[in-house]
């Protein structure tokens, strides 16, 4: 077994049998019965629906896929045969939002075959949970068919009305950083996934993929009658995936929920995935960061040389200092290696991975942070130039592994049309992000970063779809809008009161998410004038409850923690690996409400947070363990604090509590209120 922990803890029966060929229509309903998938053929065309209940969730939708020079998939189909599975087993996560994960769904699995054609086939995977739907297709090796051009994918989601949604656009200059609009559906066009929708007060759903591998990334493409069609990544040339037989998609997901809060608990991107392949875990760990970054954003330092560079061997001994000094486990340092100078974005095949500025003597400052109990957190920004990257990513990871440095950045700062690739012929093709090529390549340095036994923070990168659970080295990545965009550029880029208040329903579904939180100096005076963040003091703390990331970092400058150290300790308290996770009240845009049980401990911490408007909770504390007593440790909004004019007022206090009791949490404008309980 594949885990150095055990991983199994239940197992259920299974069981498979299969149906009559050719049937009018074949339904698999989750373990509850809640959800109901039909798959029907209509004029030789597959189509599904899904039903919560009686409640109508996905319509009609059409299923099929094109090929070049090949057979088409989509159409003069018919059954050849289908299976049925049932799958109830509980698995253990290396880390995460949860300690175990049941996998308890109905799996339907259905050959289609050519009408004219019989040998000639697709497999159609459905899988039935109990919050939601994957399906993905399979096409195995066939006489006649080996390697193929996939040109379209014909998958269809149909809402049911014009529902209200999130969303960000798709085929854009800045990947997927963009902010979130709220909308009917009938005003989107291309958009990325998660994408999520209320349909009702009772009735919440979000459409996007897991396990992403070797595929183009799936954007949907909004047509008539409020259908969204899947819209394949193209490469250069257009063609959307290639590959050689057998090959599969990946899943292609519905998560469905009475509430929004029940998104974010869903475990179905997770389930998805294929188990840990890795046999040693015992060298991933979660924790928190601290970093020569912020300074950069702010201008006090740059990350080219110069009389402000900021990845100097005393900048960084400073940094090291106030990590061992307050329980950090690293310190990121960025801008310590050559290239940084002139436009890099412009050029980052300039970028030398191993060969550091003479001013940061890293073979020092490596056994210098180590002797403190600290470790340096590698930096490996790419500017886009893959090819530069992955000729010395590998000399780059055994440098590391060498020095003890566990975790590396990466990011992958260019257009979202500007990946450089050279083919064999030496001709050079600008490829998206987003596609195949680029799935690739952050696949392949995921499984060397294993390799090396180093995790990874990806910024810039491919999203999330869960592999986490096959590579837990894949610890955090960006992939929305993060803290930085508060530092520069003004109102056209300042994260809203309400962004904080729609990840946790959008990309967070996809997986963890380094936003870098903890911005104590909300307002930037002599550095940064124009710009802010839009939050109270208050609202930076209950982020690291809210926005779940195992490696967490506390992205502000150390000196404004030391003027607040008693505000600094719920930073230094709060874990980054939970037992449990629960939402308690929550409304996409408005507010959120989560307590996460420590995996270490018997304390609890909840995080709440608020958009532009000041609004009362309650907090009721039934999660809380029957019979035992807490002290909760409150960090909240002063009473005169908002996000505009009294940023900075947060009040601490400290109370008995227990089982049954609650709590009433007063949240100024873009406000939140940080609590510890701690187990008594």
């Amino acid at each position: 077994m594949k885990n150095a922990i055990p991983f199994l803890l239940v197992t259920g029966t299974s069981f498979c049998f299969l149906m009559t060929p050719n049937a009018a229509a074949i339904d698999v309903q989750s373990p509850d019965k809640s959800i109901t998938l039909s798959l029907t053929m209509r004029e030789g065309v597959p189509y599904y629906e899904v039903r919560r209940a009686t409640d109508l969730v996905i319509a009609p939708s059409r299923l099929g896929v094109q090929l070049r020079n090949g057979p088409g998939f989509d159409k003069d189909l018919v059954i050849d045969s289908h299976q049925f599975t049932t799958v109830d087993e509980t698995w253990r996560q290396v880390w995460g939002e949860c300690k175990d994960v049941r996998d308890y769904h109905r799996q339907l699995v259905v050959t289609l075959a050519k009408k004219d054609k019989p040998s000639t086939r697709i497999e159609w995977v459905f899988r039935v949970f109990n919050d939601g739907v994957g399906f993905r297709y399979r096409i195995p090796k066939q006489e006649g068919l080996s390697d193929i051009e996939l040109m379209n994918e014909l998958t269809e989601f149909t809402m049911t009305d014009n529902h209200r949604c999130w969303w960000i656009p798709a085929y854009q200059y800045n990947r997927y950083e963009y902010r979130y609009t709220d909308s009917p559906l009938q005003k989107t066009e291309k958009v990325h996934t998660p994408i999520t929708f209320k349909a009702s007060d009772k009735l919440y759903i979000s459409l996007h993929e897991a396990a992403l591998t070797d595929f183009a990334s799936m954007a949907l493409h909004r047509r008539e009658n409020n259908t969204f069609e899947a819209d394949l990544v193209p490469w250069s040339d257009g063609v959307k995936v290639r590959g050689t037989l057998p090959i599969q998609s990946p899943w292609r997901t519905i998560q469905i929920s009475e509430t929004p809060g029940g998104l974010i608990e869903s475990p179905l991107i997770l389930n998805l995935n294929e188990p840990n392949k890795l046999d040693d875990v015992s060298w991933i760990k979660p924790g928190k960061y601290v970093g020569i970054w912020w300074e950069m954003h702010l201008g006090k330092a740059t990350w080219g040389s110069g009389p402000k560079h900021g990845a100097t061997n005393d900048n960084t001994k400073r940094y090291i200092d106030f990590a061992a000094e307050h329980g950090f486990d690293g310190v990121l340092v960025e801008g310590w290696n050559t290239g940084w100078d002139g436009n890099w974005i412009e050029n980052g095949e300039k970028f030398n991975f191993t060969t550091a500025y003479p001013d940061f003597d890293i073979e020092m400052l490596a056994k210098y942070a180590r002797d403190k109990g600290v470790r340096l957190i590698g930096h490996h920004e790419t500017g886009g130039a893959v090819e530069n990257y992955e000729r010395q990513v590998e000399d780059a990871f055994k440098l590391y592994q060498r020095l003890g440095v566990r975790a590396v950045k990466t990011g992958y700062v260019a257009h979202a049309q500007n990946i450089l690739r050279t083919d064999k012929d030496g001709t050079k093709h600008k490829e998206w992000h987003h596609g195949q090529y680029m799935v690739r390549h952050y696949r392949k340095i995921v499984e060397l970063a294993a390799k090396y036994q180093i995790m990874l923070d990806v910024h810039e990168p491919i999203k999330a779809t869960g592999i986490r659970r096959t590579y837990p080295n894949m610890m955090t990545r960006e992939g929305a809008c993060g803290q930085e965009f508060n530092a520069w550029g003004g109102e056209a880029t300042q994260n809203k009161p309400d962004h904080t208040t729609i990840l946790p329903f959008t990309r967070l579904l996809g997986g963890p998410m380094d936003f870098t939180p903890g911005i104590f100096g909300v307002t930037f005076g002599e550095y940064q004038p124009g710009n802010r963040v839009s939050t109270t003091v208050a609202k930076q703390l209950a982020l690291y409850v809210i926005l779940y990331s195992p490696l967490h970092m506390a992205a502000d400058l150390p000196e404004n923690y030391e003027k607040r150290l008693d505000v600094f300790q719920f930073i230094k308290d709060v874990p980054t690996d939970w037992a449990v996770t629960k939402v308690i009240d929550s409304q996409i845009g408005d507010y959120v409400m989560i307590a996460r049980q420590d995996r270490n401990s018997d304390d609890w911490f909840v995080g709440a947070i608020t958009d532009e408007n000041a609004r009362e909770l309650t907090l009721d504390l039934s999660f809380l363990e029957k019979g035992r007593s807490y002290t909760a440790q409150i960090y909240r909004d002063g009473d005169n604090a908002n996000w505009e004019t009294e940023p900075y007022e947060v009040a601490i206090e400290s109370k008995q509590v227990k089982r049954g009791d609650s709590m009433k949490m007063k949240l100024a404008t873009s406000g939140g209120t940080a609590i510890r309980f701690k187990a008594n």
